[in-house]
């Protein structure tokens, strides 16, 4: 990699972390702040999803309207099988009128999807580290093209949930795209799947796979703080 090549891949990587940081920061305000919540009300009892959805929803609304950083929904999922009146629960806000997620009236009997089985959920359960998932077609709660920033909680030992937040892909590429073209190369960021997330090469889509013979010896740079990397195409 020549030093040029190398000066732009590492502009286009502090960009990517710069922003990704603020989602992260987000989270991380509240990660010990909701357990010790959650903790003191499972002293004066059993949790429920509506007691869960009152302790959720202040750090939910703080995150929408994180500075700097369009968020189109935020809340807590919690583990499975860790309240008393339902085997899983998505205490979640959303949209431009910050409104609860209703997943009982939605279609598809959503309210009893095994989030274990979720990236955005699975990775931060499994590595107790904050995850950034996507580029996926969120069917569970917004129906777009989404990436899902989520960080795990716990109670001492006791995996209870992460909390998230969803950033819109079309907000990301307004954001992103125009910081990338400036640097003056062809720039893509994909995911650890090795899907494109933002390109400012325009033969490449969001979601398109970079796995095929074509792509096999581009240079590629691992993000610091995300779980992405910048590929020079």
């Amino acid at each position: 990699m020549t030093a040029e090549v190398t000066t732009v891949a590492s502009r286009a990587v502090a960009a990517v972390d710069d922003y990704f940081a603020d989602a992260l920061d987000a989270l991380e305000a509240w990660q010990l702040d909701i357990a010790v919540d959650i903790a003191a009300a499972r002293r004066t009892g059993p949790i429920t999803t509506s007691r869960l959805d009152e302790l959720v929803a202040p750090y939910a609304r703080q995150t929408l309207d994180t500075p700097g950083i369009s968020v189109y929904g935020a809340g807590f999922i919690a583990a499975h099988d860790s309240l008393a009146d339902a085997p899983s629960h998505l205490a979640w806000w959303q949209g431009p009128q910050r409104a609860r997620l209703t997943l009982a009236n939605q279609a598809i009997n959503k309210g009893n999807i095994d989030y274990s089985e979720l990236e955005w959920y699975r990775v931060p359960m499994l590595t107790n580290q904050a995850h950034v998932a996507g580029p996926y077609v969120d069917y569970l709660c917004s129906d777009e093209y989404t990436i899902t920033v989520a960080a795990p909680v716990r109670i001492d030992d006791e995996f209870v949930g992460v909390s998230g937040l969803d950033l819109l892909i079309d907000t990301v590429e307004r954001d992103l795209t125009p910081q990338l073209a400036a640097l003056g190369s062809a720039i893509t960021i994909i995911n650890s799947a090795g899907r494109v997330v933002v390109s400012s090469n325009r033969r490449l889509a969001t979601g398109e796979s970079l796995r095929s013979d074509g792509y096999r010896n581009a240079e590629r740079v691992p993000c610091a703080r995300t779980p992405l990397e910048i590929v020079l195409i």
